[in-house]
């Protein structure tokens, strides 16, 4: 019962104890494979808008596997982001993006506008 209170309050302790663990594994990396997913994401917390828990908890297992993969074959960090680290991280985040907070909010505010339309409609023809 105090279980579900605190969720109610801070979030589902479940997706923060798998965010730990993300985190985990990506101090785990070798450098410079480390000090890269580490900065991309910093750069993913400033600009990547509020996910919600799934998907956060999603994108960060798969951006953390990536890197994993990355090790295990040897790929370079440049050939992994590319010339503009700014643009991967961009495409990556877009990647997650349709599944934002906001975008409850944008379909929450465009039923306002036509219910508030609609009823101005009404008024008028009375």
């Amino acid at each position: 019962m105090a279980a579900k209170w605190i969720e109610t309050l801070v979030g589902s302790l479940e997706q923060k104890k798998q965010y730990k663990h993300h985190m985990a594994r990506i101090e785990a990396l070798p450098e410079p494979y480390r000090g890269a997913a580490k900065a991309l994401h910093r750069y993913f917390m400033y600009h990547g808008g509020i996910l919600d828990g799934d998907t956060l908890t999603t994108m960060f297992g798969d951006f953390v596997d990536l890197w994993e993969r990355a090790v295990a074959d040897g790929t370079p960090v440049r050939a992994i982001v590319g010339d503009d680290p700014v643009e991967f991280a961009e495409t990556f985040l877009q990647a997650y993006a349709s599944r934002q907070w906001i975008d409850r909010e944008r379909e929450r505010l465009r039923k306002a506008i036509d219910a508030a339309d609609h009823n101005n409609g009404e008024e008028k023809s009375e």
